[in-house]
């Protein structure tokens, strides 16, 4: 596989484990930026690549969340990913309003994760979908609630003196779920652990689940367990069900539009939007 190839595979992977409200876009002049899409469409379709150019300009994208004050842009080098040691794409940290303080955390926080993704596969799609942007997400929503560091760790200081019979909910999300293994076991499970909650099917993949907090932990780590792609638990926490007698079983939906009415339904909607998933339905 050439370079262009194995670059081509791994945007390919980064554009579609992306969640909705996150986006990806070339950051190149127009006719570079032409031929980086053409080359990505001809590669998601089973098609040969269309003749390469030579040289093939360099590709540089950008990923961001909306509403997001933070993106990131990406540069690959020519030869990348030959010779990671040598070829170590350019990684930037651009946003409005941002202190140089703020700048200097994430530039040092880009830089540890580059080096644990170091030697992996596909690194880059690993560093943005497995650490930058949950933390993205993580920051953007401490900022819209006006949570202070000290009052959250005052909450999780609180979160763990709870006793083990309170009630909790847990949200995940996957690049699909596709599987009907995963899906009968989803369904037997949340019927051994007394689970309500749902799960969406196809892209992306969405697991929603409420119940006991030892039965709800159970079923997070029974679906951690299985081999997923781009898996992320975005929260484990406790929720106040003291006059929730109507959801009760476990169901599936189709569509990111059927999630967010059912999460509107159990009063739960901020949970998803707050992320950015289902953002464009609500507009």
């Amino acid at each position: 596989m050439t370079c262009v190839e194995s670059q081509l595979q791994e945007l390919h992977l980064i554009q579609h484990s992306l969640l909705p409200g996150e986006s990806f876009s070339f950051v190149l002049p127009a006719e570079d930026s032409r031929i980086w899409t053409s080359l990505l469409h001809s590669f998601n379709t089973p098609t040969a690549l269309p003749s390469l150019p030579s040289p093939v300009p360099q590709v540089k994208f950008q990923v961001k969340a909306v509403d997001a004050r933070i993106s990131f842009e990406v540069q690959f080098p020519e030869r990348y990913p030959e010779d990671s040691d040598v070829n170590v794409p350019f990684i930037s940290v651009n946003g409005d309003d941002m202190s140089g303080d703020e700048h200097r955390r994430w530039r040092a926080f880009v830089q540890e994760k580059l080096v644990e993704v170091q030697g992996n596969d596909y690194p880059i799609y690993q560093l943005l979908c497995m650490h930058l942007l949950p933390k993205l997400h993580e920051d953007e929503h401490s900022i819209n609630t006006g949570l202070s560091e000290s009052m959250v760790v005052l909450e999780q200081q609180s979160t763990n003196r709870l006793p083990k019979t309170a009630d909790y909910h847990a949200l995940l999300t996957s690049h699909h779920l596709v599987s009907p293994t995963k899906r009968r076991s989803l369904q037997r499970w949340s019927s051994d652990l007394s689970i309500s909650g749902f799960a969406k099917v196809g892209y992306p993949g969405i697991i929603y689940a409420q119940g006991s907090q030892e039965n709800v932990e159970e079923f997070v780590a029974n679906i951690k367990s299985m081999q997923w792609l781009a898996l992320r638990v975005r929260f484990v926490e406790p929720i106040d069900l003291t006059n929730d007698e109507n959801h009760q079983g476990w169901s599936e939906f189709q569509k990111v539009g059927e999630v967010v009415e059912e999460m509107r339904r159990r009063g739960s909607d901020k949970y998803i939007t707050e992320m950015g998933i289902g953002s464009s339905v609500l507009k």
